[in-house]
């Protein structure tokens, strides 16, 4: 708990030096010329990707997830259930954004930051690493069902490293590094703070549509656990100001610690969700 505070303080501070420092890069008279477009939507699926909001932009992020396919015509497919979140991310310079949530899934409120630390270079360096950290309020824990509730257990914490390269002009990779962490789990033998390995993809098809794919590997979930590792799978389509995302996945919940700690859904016997994510740009 000691580290992950240390990050949540210390990465800020060494994200406004790194963005000195690449501002002198951008400006360098050798015209080093960076790889664009690795990604064209904020997030792949659910793990955040290495874009970020421009300068001075600010951005409205609308995810919405249905209820599960396999309740079948009893909920129309999962369209008669339904969770949503509403993202407002603010662009600080190119190189970093701030953000706030709301979400339906448990209540939760965020608050996030992201920076880039570095560019992938044509003929040079040869990634986008890219540092991701949150802080969330569950609200929706109930005292009236656990008496000793007090306002520390429904924080939790994300930070992760998010590396990515564009393979080729269709092919973009990523790999996202995962620690987050849960005052209040809800099954004793889970440990509080959990790791996790994010895998995600991108492969262009056109100039606008693209096929995009992520995979959480949680490394130490309870044996007892019934949660299970997401994985989720859709098309993007960009159309001018924003990206249009359709997916379909077996995490309902769209928050970090939510999607890699909580995915219930499970492909092998149809349990998954329909959703889609709406970025606009202001």
């Amino acid at each position: 708990m000691k580290h992950l505070f240390s990050l949540l303080v210390f990465v800020p501070i060494f994200t406004f030096s790194q963005n000195d420092l690449l501002a002198e890069i951008d400006s360098d008279s050798t015209g080093t010329q960076y790889e664009s477009a690795t990604f064209k939507g904020l997030k792949i699926v659910n793990f955040e990707s290495t874009k970020l909001v421009a300068d001075n932009q600010f951005t409205l992020v609308v995810s919405h997830r249905f209820g599960s396919l396999k309740n079948g015509i009893d909920t129309f497919f999962g369209l008669d259930d339904a969770v949503t979140r509403i993202n407002f991310i603010f662009g600080i310079s190119d190189g970093l954004n701030i953000g706030i949530s709301r979400s339906s899934f448990l209540k939760i409120y965020e608050s996030s930051i992201k920076y880039r630390l570095f560019r992938q270079e044509k003929n040079g360096f040869p990634f986008t690493i890219v540092g991701y950290n949150s802080i969330l309020i569950n609200t929706a824990l109930d005292k009236a069902n656990y008496p000793l509730l007090e306002f520390k257990h429904r924080v939790g914490y994300t930070t992760q490293i998010l590396i990515a390269r564009k393979m080729s002009t269709n092919l973009s990779v990523e790999l996202a590094p995962t620690v987050f962490h849960d005052n209040f789990v809800v099954l004793d033998e889970q440990d509080n703070t959990q790791y996790a390995l994010g895998v995600g993809g991108r492969y262009k098809l056109s100039k606008r549509w693209s096929v995009n794919a992520d995979y959480g590997l949680h490394f130490n979930r309870a044996d007892n656990s019934p949660f299970k590792n997401p994985f989720s799978i859709g098309i993007d389509l960009e159309t001018g100001g924003h990206v249009f995302q359709m997916h379909f996945t077996n995490a309902e919940g769209m928050n970090t610690n939510s999607f890699l700690g909580q995915a219930s859904g499970d492909w092998s016997d149809g349990n998954v969700y329909f959703g889609f994510n709406l970025s606009r740009r202001f």
